[in-house]
């Protein structure tokens, strides 16, 4: 990887960047990527923008505002659209794989451990610590898109319709969607200033010399919006999609765990607008409720580990489809590690094939949608919706953690503080400020957490004792 761009004049732009260059710094990317869509966003810009300049700062947030309109996760989709409009399509395939593949290696081997070894004290001591600290980060997730995204009251009013929806009358996550978009629509025609998406992540003002792709830089050939390439990704995408869940229906049925793990997960990748958080009840009430791939605390215990590797937050997924396959058998009982690996990969490929056809088949056409209220306004609504969902997250993961062993029977105050855990309330509280007031970042958040229970776990015994 070439470190000499920073000696280089900056009244000059770069010099062009060949594709294994890039495939060195995405590769790279893909093992430092953590601290979430913020923290890799973040860092994109610092290295791409400030320091390589191959990118001017106005083309990087146009690229981002329509990553961020999409589903899906928009820091990886960010490195496709850069490594598509650097390199074409080798390129966007190879920026967006290598944001992905190291998390997914690094996730089969940590829920392989999870699995194997998580009855050990230390593991479960330190997890015990974690836990709280996730809820904490979902709670940080749900104010930080919320100051962001509610600006006025209607707003307001749909992300408090949407907790209510899925926290009271368990309404599917899929339908929240649907009906936040109708809103949207019509909210678009009727008070559009309710609906208008205001810039993300600065206004692009700064500059730090001219860069490769610059504002005026000319489109390359392969940016160029056609039809013809349109229907040609569509197709492969779609004959891609249809020969791999063929494969699976031949060789398991429609009702086999991988045959339906395709099926749901592309269903998710559809549905992930707000990121991760946003998504994870949907996976929730697939994974645990409806095919009972795993567990609740065991739901809680993968998002601890996805927020703590590289890459997408979304890759919980991975531990999902890993749980999944042991548990259900896969390939019988004498393989259960290899049917895990056969879920997480199943998971990771059917959540991540949609996000690769919306930048290759959307990008080109991006001028011609951003700032057009008819396409914006849904997806405000959409928006919104989330705040409401991930706040039921949050509410879900806090029950989780503060009663390990459910509300006790019959229900009533006494009965309800009985079984309550106090320890983590104090975790979860001190990793909130820590995130919030003190702009702590998310890994030494976690460490920091899962050192405190680790040391709860070593003390325990003894104080008991």
């Amino acid at each position: 990887m070439s470190v000499s761009l920073t000696t280089h004049d900056t009244a000059q732009p770069p010099e062009k960047i060949s594709l294994g260059e890039a495939f060195s710094y995405w590769l790279k990317l893909g093992f430092i990527s953590f601290g979430g869509p913020a923290g890799q966003i973040s860092m994109m810009h610092q290295e791409l923008v400030e320091r390589r300049r191959w990118i001017s700062e106005h083309r990087f947030l146009h690229a981002l505002n329509y990553c961020m309109l999409l589903p899906g996760p928009e820091a990886q989709q960010l490195a496709t659209y850069i490594g598509w409009l650097m390199h074409g399509t080798k390129g966007g395939i190879i920026a967006g794989t290598l944001f992905v593949l190291p998390s997914l290696f690094i996730l089969i081997a940590l829920t392989w451990i999870y699995i194997v070894f998580g009855n050990v004290p230390v593991v479960a001591g330190i997890l015990y610590g974690i836990k709280p600290a996730v809820t904490a980060i979902v709670v940080f997730a749900a104010y930080r898109i919320g100051s962001r995204a509610l600006k006025n009251a209607v707003l307001w009013a749909i992300a408090a319709a949407a907790f209510v929806a899925i926290f009271a009358f368990n309404v599917a996550f899929p339908y929240i969607v649907l009906g936040a978009a109708i809103l949207g629509v019509i909210g678009g025609r009727m008070a559009p200033d309710k609906f208008k998406t205001g810039g993300h992540h600065g206004d692009g003002n700064k500059s730090y010399g001219p860069a490769l792709i610059d504002d005026n830089t000319p489109s390359p050939e392969h940016t160029r919006f056609k039809w013809a390439r349109v229907i040609t990704f569509a197709m492969v995408g779609l004959v891609i999609w249809a020969g791999v869940i063929g494969l699976m229906l031949a060789q398991y049925g429609w009702q086999g765990t991988l045959t339906q793990m395709g099926w749901f997960f592309t269903k998710a990748a559809l549905l992930t607008f707000g990121g991760a958080y946003a998504v994870l009840p949907y996976v929730y009430q697939g994974g645990v409720d409806q095919y009972q791939w795993l567990t609740g605390i065991q739901m809680i215990d993968g998002l601890a580990l996805g927020e703590t590797t590289p890459g997408p937050l979304i890759m919980v997924v991975a531990f999902v489809g890993f749980v999944g396959g042991w548990t259900k058998e896969v390939f019988g009982p004498e393989m259960l590690a290899l049917a895990g690996m056969a879920g997480a990969t199943v998971a990771t490929f059917f959540t991540f094939l949609p996000s690769f056809l919306f930048i290759l088949l959307g990008a080109p056409a991006v001028e011609a949608t951003r700032d057009d209220i008819k396409f914006t306004a849904p997806l405000t609504g959409i928006t919104a919706a989330v705040v409401g969902v991930i706040l039921n997250l949050a509410v879900f993961f806090a029950y989780h953690v503060l009663w390990p062993q459910g509300f006790p029977k019959p229900l009533s105050l006494e009965t309800v503080f009985s079984g309550f855990d106090w320890l983590p309330v104090f975790i979860g509280i001190s990793a909130f400020v820590a995130l919030w007031r003190f702009k702590i970042g998310i890994i030494p958040v976690i460490l920091a957490c899962g050192g405190a229970g680790l040391v709860y776990a070593l003390i325990k015994p003894l104080v008991g004792a």
